[in-house]
């Protein structure tokens, strides 16, 4: 059998809604995630949450039960700090709107991190901070206003909790945002630069990104021109997937990262119909419909494939179709 990793050298992997959500591990991750060990693939792990240190995403991860070391985890917040050392002269003074671990990241860079707009910043960093306080929104605002470079670790709008969804840095983003106008320069997913910085650090040749956000995850791989696996453990869900434009389409999908380990989805055939597994997707009179709706998830996965390549080719010509009845049948899917 031809796993999907086997075409690749490298496996990169988004953390929150791919290999845990909150504190617990997703089903059947640690065990997927050994065999992918097993198999000599380069992993690294990377998160856009800037909140969290590198040592704490490495604790959190071996504590699950994975193998994990500081060189197999790359934050937002870790990027941003590279970046700013290559862009902003040493010493340079940076307002730091975000977690103490951010700010001592900056500090590490040869930068000298700041709290008020009135020590005259040449640059404000926003990074996800779960215990922001309104105040330093201000004085981010002053500084920009005053002409300080405006920057953020990344723009992700929501955060998968083990409670539910909940804002994230993009939310903090948009304040300021809304106040003054303007996006700040952004260093991750879907941004190039931790993309970009994962495969310097892996000397990756063919890597794989695993995600569960179409907006971060997998646009941030089209971007980096890295093939990606979309997993359905987290946000995005199969409306998601059949609406993603050019530049938006995941390579691969699966319900986890043990899609890793099986056979690449595939679905041949044209404008009006794609089969995948066992099941074709045809459209007639603009409407898709299914051959048959399995009562298994991996048979459901092989029918939303065939539905989304259908929908995809027709989109790209101009000729949209109705795949909600399609999509409302598999209900073993998000």
């Amino acid at each position: 059998m031809t796993r999907l990793i086997d075409s690749y050298d490298a496996a990169f992997f988004d953390l929150d809604g791919v290999i845990y959500v909150g504190p617990v591990a997703v089903d059947g991750v640690v065990g997927a995630m050994s065999q992918v060990d097993a198999l000599g693939v380069r992993v690294m792990y990377l998160t856009n949450n800037a909140a969290r240190s590198n040592a704490t995403v490495v604790d959190h991860l071996t504590r699950l039960g994975l193998r994990a070391d500081a060189g197999m985890v790359l934050t937002s917040a870790q990027v941003a700090a590279v970046n700013l050392a290559r862009e902003l002269p040493g010493g340079a003074k940076v307002l730091v709107a975000g977690s103490q671990s951010l700010a001592e990241l900056i500090a590490e860079a040869g930068l000298r991190p700041v709290a008020s707009a009135d020590d005259a910043p040449v640059a404000v960093i926003q990074g996800y901070d779960p215990q922001l306080c309104w105040p330093v929104l201000d004085e981010a605002c002053l500084a920009i206003s005053r002409g300080a470079r405006w920057y953020a670790t990344n723009d992700d709008a929501s955060r998968p909790t083990d409670r539910g969804m909940v804002p994230g840095a993009g939310a903090m983003i948009a304040v300021i945002g809304a106040a003054l106008g303007g996006a700040p320069t952004t260093f991750g997913k879907p941004f190039r630069p931790m993309m970009d910085e994962a495969v310097r650090r892996t000397g990756a040749l063919r890597p794989v990104f695993v995600g569960d956000r179409i907006d971060t995850d997998i646009i941030g791989s089209c971007r980096a021109g890295i093939d990606s696996l979309l997993v359905f453990s987290g946000a995005h869900g199969k409306a998601d997937l059949v609406a993603a434009g050019v530049g938006e389409r995941p390579t691969h999908i699966g319900m986890t990262v043990s899609a890793l380990l099986a056979p690449a989805r595939t679905a041949p055939g044209d404008a009006d119909g794609r089969r995948c597994g066992g099941v074709e997707a045809v459209v007639a009179g603009g409407v898709v419909t299914l051959s048959a709706i399995p009562d298994d998830v991996e048979g459901q996965l092989d029918a939303l494939w065939a539905v989304a390549a259908l929908a995809w080719d027709r989109a790209d010509r101009g000729e949209p179709v109705d795949v909600s009845a399609a999509l409302d049948s598999l209900d073993l899917l998000h």
